[in-house]
């Protein structure tokens, strides 16, 4: 990249972040502080830098030792006399205030275990850790040469195994799975908790047959439950049903948690939603027969029979909000829009001609997702369906009160059928970005986007796809891009195209489909577009299904760069300390090598496991502690406990966490939707390229 073309990279980029009109209130996080205790014996610590922070800030480390047990009679150590020099630490430097090496360690003082105070990457690699007792790192910040309090402490118990992760024991009832998760502080600690979805005998919608309830359950990192909210049999368990949203939406310094509910459902409290003696779900051998509409609005319907055993089609139908520290429902309203207009009783043949199925295939198809719509505060977005009919509800929780901003319909906008240009656009995932840079938040919900007052920007018509990645994926077009890929067998099997505008930057044709399976006739099932080569600006791409591998890994504008593409085509992370992505499937973690066409293997959890199916995705991929580096959460093998890998590669960046940009944040809010996507910056990342402007952002303080 030109010396011209890096000033202007940075000019535009400094313009921006003064110009932006809005702050988003965001959370208030502390440093999260995690120390991973390494087979060799060191210690590696890392550490937040937040978006709040002056940019001149550093930082001294401290560790502190529990004193080891003395028998009796044993002098206890002395200090250094004032005005000693004190005695030199393991590595040979000289703790400054606060500590005075070994001695100190003893007595239980903390000792600072930097000579000068840390200006670059918020890591450190402590070398001769004492970890005989309980051990403990914190931070303190220094601005303008003052020292500030101390940060929230990371703590060892007494000779800890030399563990890549860190374990939080799982409350997981007989025949339960551990799934999806979230993240969200809250208690306003200003560290993060988990919200884990457990089921039991989930089901696609497609299939037919009861499932077991879904569960909600809340841990703090050192493994506390919090509390379980059972929502009930008529709720049914699978991936496409329950979608749930971990945010703070009234900025009172503590998250909500938002979910679809209906009769039965338990909150954390015990209480019951609705009639709790209710059964909505359909018997075996239930049976009807209905007209279904034609797709294309032509010809005349065609009469089906429906077998829907194990389906809810019918009941009321519910929004929650819960306390995130409690579980207590705090509020609950109708469900919007329900799956007919007006009464909630059994109506197969209503549920065909509005949705296009009457067995809730279509109908019970749910997405949801954060937005800061007003460009300050969050509000959040609750959607239906997206083969045929698509809907958006924005919400808005303020001061103990849940109200309706706004309510998308696509069939306000054409006839009920495939000439409708926002019917059938959606995906089985969406995501939240700005896209036409005025500071509030779009809804990119598959090949079309909603605008932030609920009204369409646009629709490129390329219709339902099962992956997507928003970001700065293509560095020389203004703005952000959308990577896409299509279900239906046509022209834009794999698509980038401009955020604000759905102009295609490239498209590339499926090739051909399968002939059999739950693929056949469709285009591709996978697609990335992850930054993995330094030698090309912008994101590479490659795809799965529909012979489009062929095409192999494609640059940011849609050129073939090799014929070679990864094993993976799932998930990326950061992980080994450059602005490169590394690749995550299942439970591996691998370095794309693009001179040899080759991968290396950074990570194997053994003993965990990746959650749905083929689709192999973690229970959640988000930067929850320490540096900018994000963490892996899987289950694992028995499902007992979750396990936070994190690295312990030293990094040479430094960079304000992801959590505080505020795409990154909202996409780790819906990553557990349907079919998951990871969460991408609002930003480009490369070693060439200049860093990104610090967020500008306003923390909510807890009230």
């Amino acid at each position: 990249m030109s010396p011209l073309r890096l000033f202007v990279l940075a000019a535009v980029a400094c313009a921006a972040a003064t110009l932006s009109p809005a702050q988003p209130v965001m959370e208030k996080l502390g440093r999260g502080v995690v120390a991973i205790h390494q087979p060799d014996g060191k210690v590696f610590v890392s550490w937040r830098l937040l978006a709040t922070d002056p940019d001149s800030v550093a930082f001294n480390l401290y560790r502190k030792s529990e004193p080891l047990p003395r028998p009796p009679g044993f002098p206890p150590p002395r200090s250094t006399p004032p005005g000693a020099t004190p005695p030199a630490s393991g590595n040979g430097r000289r703790p400054g205030p606060g500590g005075f090496g070994p001695r100190a360690a003893e007595s239980g003082q903390p000792v600072k275990l930097n000579a000068a105070p840390l200006t670059g990457p918020t890591c450190f690699l402590d070398e001769a850790p004492n970890l005989a007792t309980s051990t403990s790192y914190f931070v303190r910040a220094v601005v303008d040469g003052q020292e500030q309090e101390p940060s929230a402490a990371f703590t060892f118990p007494a000779a800890p195994a030399p563990l890549p992760y860190l374990a939080i024991p799982l409350q997981t009832p007989e025949g339960y799975t551990p799934g999806d998760g979230s993240a969200g502080d809250l208690d306003g600690d200003g560290e993060y908790e988990l919200v884990i979805k457990q089921e039991r005998q989930p089901r696609d919608n497609s299939q037919g047959g009861a499932t077991g309830e879904t569960l909600l359950q809340a841990y703090k990192l050192n493994g506390r439950h919090l509390w379980t909210i059972n929502l009930g049999r008529n709720i049914r368990g699978g991936a496409h049903y329950t979608q749930f949203m971990v945010y703070d939406l009234d900025g009172d310094g503590r998250a909500e948690v938002v979910c679809k509910t209906a009769d039965g459902t338990i909150d954390g409290t015990g209480k019951v939603i609705g009639d709790a003696n209710a059964n909505w779900v359909q018997p075996e051998g239930a049976s009807f027969k209905v007209m279904h509409p034609p797709r294309d609005g032509n010809g005349p319907a065609v009469e089906r029979t429906v077998n829907p055993a194990g389906h809810i089609l019918s009941g009321p139908e519910y929004l929650t909000v819960f306390s995130g520290a409690t579980g207590a429902a705090l509020a609950t309203t109708d469900y919007i829009p329900g799956r007919i207009d007006g009464p909630t009783t059994l109506d197969p043949q209503g549920l065909a001609t509005r949705w296009g199925d009457a067995s809730g295939n279509r109908s019970d198809r749910y997405l949801a997702a954060v937005a800061y719509l007003d460009g300050v505060h969050p509000s959040v977005v609750m959607c239906r369906g997206y083969y045929t009919r698509s809907t958006l509800v924005a919400w808005d929780w303020r001061d103990g009160k849940l109200t309706r901003r706004w309510f998308f319909d696509s069939d306000a906008y054409g006839p009920a059928d495939r000439t409708n240009p926002y019917r059938g656009q959606g995906n089985h995932n969406l995501t939240v970005a700005d896209v036409d840079a005025d500071g509030r938040d779009e809804i990119v919900y598959g090949a079309m986007v909603i605008d932030d007052d609920g009204k369409p920007l646009y629709s490129t018509g390329w219709g339902h796809g099962d992956a997507m990645h928003v970001s700065d994926l293509v560095p020389d077009n203004p703005g952000l891009e959308v990577f896409t890929i299509q279900e239906r067998f046509d022209k834009q099997g794999m698509a980038m195209r401009d955020a604000r505008t759905g102009r295609p930057i490239f498209t590339i044709a499926s090739i051909h489909a399968a002939e059999s399976g739950g693929d056949a006739g469709e285009g591709p099932g996978r697609g990335v577009a992850f930054n993995i080569d330094p030698r090309y600006p912008g994101a590479e791409s490659w795809a799965r299904g529909a012979a489009v591998e062929q095409v192999g890994m494609l640059d940011a504008h849609g050129r073939k760069i090799s014929d070679r593409t990864p094993r993976s085509c799932n998930f990326a992370i950061y992980w080994d300390g450059d602005f490169l992505q590394e690749l995550l499937d299942r439970n591996t973690i691998t370095k794309w090598h693009p001179e040899s066409g080759t991968e290396s293997t950074l990570l194997i959890a053994q003993g965990a496991s990746s959650n749905n199916g083929t689709k192999a995705t973690p229970t959640l991929c988000a930067d929850l502690f320490g540096d900018w580096r994000e963490e892996l959460v899987l289950r694992s093998n028995d499902g007992k406990e979750l396990r936070i890998y994190t690295t312990t590669i030293p990094t040479p960046h430094r960079l304000c966490t992801l959590m505080h940009d505020r795409q990154y944040r909202l996409a780790v809010a819906w990553q557990n939707v349907a079919y998951n996507q990871p969460p991408h910056p609002s930003f480009y990342l490369d070693e060439a390229a200049p860093l990104p402007p610090k967020p500008v952002i306003r923390v909510a303080e807890p009230r």
